[in-house]
C-alpha cells in the first residue's frame, strides 16, 4: 500500500525524513522539500523505513541519476541530488552531529573540499558471483542495503578506463577454472598501470594464470593475487611491481601495496593535506605528533617543515612502509615512527611520548575517543594546536565534546571535504586550538 509523505529534511545516510503518525519515516529515493507516494519496507515501534514509487513534488535540486545502475548498486545514494546541494547536505550533517551529539560548534565553517564528481574513486573493492540466474558471473558492488552484487556493465565514479572493464572481467572470470572461488577483485590506481588484485580461496591452476596475463597484455593493466589476507598479495609469478602515489605540490612519492590503506578520492586527499599543514600552521621549531598515521600521507608533508615529527600507527606492516617512505624521500632524519595501539591508551600516554607541542589525528570511523582523553588539558599550553581529520561525523562529535568540554579546547574551525561524491559518506576537518 503507497502512502503520501511530505519530506522535510535529509538524514545523514541521504535518506529522506518525514513524520506520520508520531513515527519518523525514513523515506529512500526522496529529497527535502518532496511529496512522495511510498510504500513501507520495515515497520518499528518508533520508526518506519519507506521506499519511494513516485514523486508528487519534485525538489529543485532533484536531477536525473548519470548511472543506469542507480537505485540497485549500493555504491552511491545520492545521484539524484545535485552535486552542490550534496556538499551543503554533508556540511549540515556535519554541523547537525557535532551540536547534538557532542553540543559543540564550530567558531568558523571551513569553505568545502572538493574535487571531481565523475571517475574519481582510485580504490574500489569489486565483489564477484556467479550467478547462473543472472546468466553467468557477476562483477561489482554490492546491491544496496543487501548481499547480492548488482548486475553491472559501467560505473561513474570509476575512471572511465576501469569502468569500461567491467564486462572484459565478467568474460574472464567465468572463463577461469576457479571461477566459484574468487570472491572479490580490488583495484588500485597509483602513478603507474592500474592494478587488479585477484581474491581466490584455492591455488589457480596454470591456464588460469595464462588468462590473466593476457587480460593485463590487453587491457594495460596488472594483476597481484591474494590467497589469503590482505598481506598475502603478491604480483603474478615472475612479475615484479612498485606502486606509488604522488604530491606534487610537496615532491612527494609514497610506496605502497594495493591492499595496504591510500584514500580512494587523490584530487582532495591532496587539498586534504594542504588544508591540514595550513591549520597546524607547521614551522621549524615545532614538534608534531601525527596520529593514525598510516604510511605518512600526512606526516611526510609535516616533517619538511617541523623541527622533528613522530608518526604513530597500529599496524607494524604500515609503520615499516611509512619508514620505507619517509627513507625514499630524503626525510628519514626528520621523522621517527613507531608502532602503537591507539585505542589502547591511557592517562599519563602523551608523558611517555617525546614532548610535541602540534597533533595531527586521522583515525578511522571509531574515532579517537582513548587519545583525546589521554591528552593534556589545553591549560598545560602543550598541545598547542590540533587538527583532527574525521571519517565519521558522529565519533568526531563525540570526541570534540570531551576536547572542549572537559579538556579546555576550543573548536576554532570545522569543514567538510567531498571525499565521496553522490554518496552520503562525510569526510571532514576539525581545527582544536588550546
Amino acid at each position: 500500500m503507497s502512502i503520501t509523505l511530505h519530506i522535510e529534511s535529509l538524514d545523514h545516510e541521504g535518506q529522506g525524513v518525514a513524520r506520520r503518525e508520531g513515527k519518523t519515516v525514513f523515506v529512500d529515493g526522496a529529497l527535502a522539500g518532496e511529496v512522495v507516494l511510498a510504500h513501507v519496507t520495515r515497520n518499528k515501534p518508533s520508526y518506519e523505513k519507506a521506499a519511494t514509487d513516485d514523486v508528487l513534488r519534485a525538489s529543485t535540486f532533484r536531477v536525473r541519476p548519470a548511472c543506469p545502475h542507480f537505485g540497485v548498486c549500493g555504491g552511491c545514494s545520492m545521484q539524484h541530488l545535485d552535486a552542490r546541494a550534496q556538499l551543503a547536505t554533508k556540511q549540515r550533517v556535519l554541523e547537525d552531529q557535532l551540536l547534538h551529539l557532542g553540543g559543540v560548534r564550530a567558531e568558523l565553517i571551513f569553505p568545502p573540499i572538493e574535487g571531481p564528481h565523475w571517475g574519481y574513486r582510485h580504490r574500489a573493492r569489486l565483489s564477484v558471483r556467479h550467478v547462473e540466474k543472472k546468466g553467468g558471473v557477476l562483477v561489482g558492488f554490492h546491491e544496496r542495503r543487501s548481499s547480492y552484487v548488482a548486475d553491472m556493465t559501467q560505473c561513474r565514479v570509476l575512471p572511465e578506463a576501469i569502468s569500461a572493464l567491467l564486462p572484459s572481467l565478467r568474460v574472464l572470470v567465468a572463463g577461469l577454472a576457479a571461477r566459484d572461488r574468487v570472491p572479490q577483485i580490488e583495484y588500485a590506481q597509483g602513478d603507474g598501470l592500474p592494478t587488479l588484485v585477484l581474491r581466490h580461496l584455492e591455488p589457480l591452476a596454470d591456464r588460469d594464470v595464462d588468462a590473466l596475463r593476457a587480460f593485463a597484455a590487453t587491457h594495460g593493466v596488472q594483476w597481484y593475487l591474494q590467497p589469503k589476507g590482505p598481506y598475502s598479495v603478491r604480483p603474478l609469478p615472475g612479475e615484479e611491481h612498485r606502486l606509488g602515489y604522488r604530491l606534487p605540490e610537496f615532491g612527494l612519492r609514497y610506496a605502497f601495496q594495493p591492499t595496504e590503506f591510500t584514500q580512494v578520492n587523490p584530487h582532495v586527499n591532496a587539498m586534504l593535506v594542504r588544508r591540514a599543514l595550513r591549520l597546524l600552521e607547521v614551522r621549524s621549531t615545532d614538534r608534531v605528533a601525527d596520529l593514525f598515521c598510516g604510511l605518512g600521507n600526512f606526516t611526510l608533508p609535516i616533517a619538511q617543515k617541523a623541527g622533528m615529527t613522530y608518526g604513530i600507527e597500529g599496524s607494524a606492516a604500515l609503520i615499516e612502509r611509512a619508514r620505507e617512505n619517509a627513507r625514499s624521500n630524503g626525510l628519514g632524519d626528520r621523522v621517527d615512527f613507531a608502532v602503537g595501539d591507539l585505542f589502547a591508551v591511557t592517562d599519563g600516554w602523551f608523558e611517555t611520548l617525546p614532548r610535541v607541542n602540534k597533533l595531527l589525528i586521522d583515525p578511522p570511523r571509531d574515532g579517537a575517543v582513548a587519545v583525546v582523553k589521554a591528552l593534556p588539558p589545553a591549560a598545560s599550553r602543550r598541545i598547542e594546536r590540533l587538527v583532527y581529520v574525521s571519517c565519521n561525523p558522529a565519533t568526531l562529535a563525540r570526541d570534540a565534546a570531551i576536547l572542549i568540554h572537559e579538556k579546555g579546547y576550543r573548536l576554532a574551525g570545522a569543514g567538510v571535504a567531498n571525499m565521496f561524491p553522490h554518496t552520503a559518506h562525510v569526510e571532514s576537518i576539525a581545527l582544536f586550538v588550546g
